[in-house]
């Protein structure tokens, strides 16, 4: 049987630069160790006659099926993502940024657990500057499904750039909305309220591009206006509480507002790596764990099992008083009752 095929998503828009574009699709096409079946290629409203040239390039010279999707207006992420899904042919589904670098592993990591029964798989990715040799952060998000559900309520627990998930889960809630600026965190959230299947895979897989002005966009009155419509769904979908919210507008409002200098620290020691000192916690804790008792039902025994598995079930140091047990010692044959004299 054939493994269940899947697509590539990207969406360019106008501020996207064509030297950036091609090496995104290069690495997600061409390098890949497990390349897509189709590439979903969404342009969002007008775009330059260079970077028109390039996505034509791009087209004629891919190695596999791309189906182009030309919106006419300008129509922001989470729209043209919503047009790039209703022109996926397979359910599984794969984002890309139009000025990222994928790693050659990705996909033959990530699609096969979503094959096996994820229903949203995100991963670690590291943040570089002028080329790939200048990485300046690493954003490891929390891999265990609990550790994602608890974060969800304060952060987004996804590298939107890395994401690869099905389809029918995203469309079951309504895909991404129009909600700019947030939309992936948004649709997370409903994903995980829906009981979506959710992992990440702490390896990174993705180089994002961080640039000049990368820290500048997390913040500003627009992004804050986003912030509180988030805040205001959430808690109107009921998926954080009335005490979540206050204090998720006080942080995550807060964090929008302070200067620059302030967030980019901020969020390269205490958010960008929450991910990772989750995880080694969650990993001590199981290293630190007895190992389970191992118990046979009775009827499942050989016979020597049945007399000895009580005995052997604790080590002897461990045993207290009523634990153990006096050797078996043979009861001796029954004997014939006397015959009674006869009279």
């Amino acid at each position: 049987m054939q493994p269940e095929p899947f697509a590539l998503l990207m969406t360019v828009y106008g501020g996207d630069r064509e030297e950036h574009l091609r090496d995104a699709f290069r690495s997600a096409v061409h390098d890949q160790t497990l390349r897509p079946d189709q590439v979903v290629l969404v342009q969002d409203g007008p775009v330059s006659e260079e970077l028109s040239a390039c996505l034509r390039e791009l087209v004629e010279g891919s190695p596999v099926e791309v189906s182009f999707v030309q919106l006419e207006h300008n129509r922001g992420l989470g729209p043209a993502l919503d047009a790039g899904l209703h022109a996926a042919r397979h359910d599984i589904v794969a984002r890309m940024d139009a000025d990222d670098i994928a790693m050659p592993q990705r996909f033959q990591i990530q699609v096969p657990l979503v094959r096996a029964g994820a229903d949203l798989v995100g991963a670690g990715l590291l943040e570089f500057g002028a080329d790939l040799a200048d990485i300046v952060g690493r954003r490891i998000p929390p891999s265990d499904p609990a550790d994602i559900a608890r974060y969800s309520r304060l952060h987004d627990p996804f590298n939107h750039p890395t994401v690869v998930y099905r389809r029918s889960a995203v469309i079951a809630v309504g895909g991404y909305g129009d909600l700019p600026l947030m939309e992936d965190y948004w649709l997370f959230a409903r994903m995980i309220a829906n009981g979506a299947r959710v992992v990440n895979v702490a390896e990174p897989l993705v180089y994002y591009r961080v640039g000049d002005g990368a820290y500048e966009r997390r913040g500003g009155r627009d992004l804050l206006r986003s912030e509180l419509r988030l805040q205001r769904e959430m808690l109107g979908e009921g998926f954080i509480s009335r005490p979540q919210y206050l204090r998720n507008v006080v942080v995550r409002g807060g964090y929008r507002l302070v200067p620059t200098l302030i967030r980019r620290p901020f969020y390269r020691m205490v958010v960008a790596p929450y991910g990772a000192r989750r995880n080694r916690s969650r990993e001590r804790a199981v290293a630190a764990a007895p190992p389970p008792l191992t118990y046979i039902p009775r009827h499942g025994r050989a016979p020597e099992q049945t007399r000895l598995s009580e005995q052997t079930l604790l080590p002897e140091e461990t045993r207290g008083p009523e634990q153990t047990r006096a050797p078996v010692v043979p009861l001796p044959a029954p004997t014939e009752p006397p015959v009674p004299p006869a009279r």
